[in-house]
């Protein structure tokens, strides 16, 4: 199985995300800082995620949340989520490529 997945960096609000096969694993490299994409932007919340039984599915829908479509889905299915978690007035924001 291969797993799409959404953080949030809860330094700069943004988002990461990313494929792996190992979820789990992953996560605990990207808590070490082993992630030089995520490393600066610690501490960071699995706040989304999507099982593949492809590889090719999962990189495909890695990159669909990188796009505008994609960002406006997860805006849309964690709506609650992100208002609570950002509090009334701020809003999360998609990082570069994310």
């Amino acid at each position: 199985m291969f797993y799409t997945y959404v953080l949030l960096s809860e330094k700069d609000r943004k988002f990461y995300t990313g494929f792996t096969r190992d979820l789990k694993q992953r996560m605990e490299e990207h808590a070490k800082g082993s992630v030089v994409a995520t490393r600066d932007r610690r501490p960071l919340k699995l706040i989304y995620y999507e099982t593949c039984l492809d590889e090719r599915d999962a990189i495909k829908r890695e990159k669909y949340f990188k796009a505008g479509f994609g960002r406006r889905f997860l805006r849309n299915r964690l709506e609650y989520y992100l208002k609570e978690s950002t509090g009334k007035g701020s809003r999360w924001r998609a990082g570069p490529g994310n």
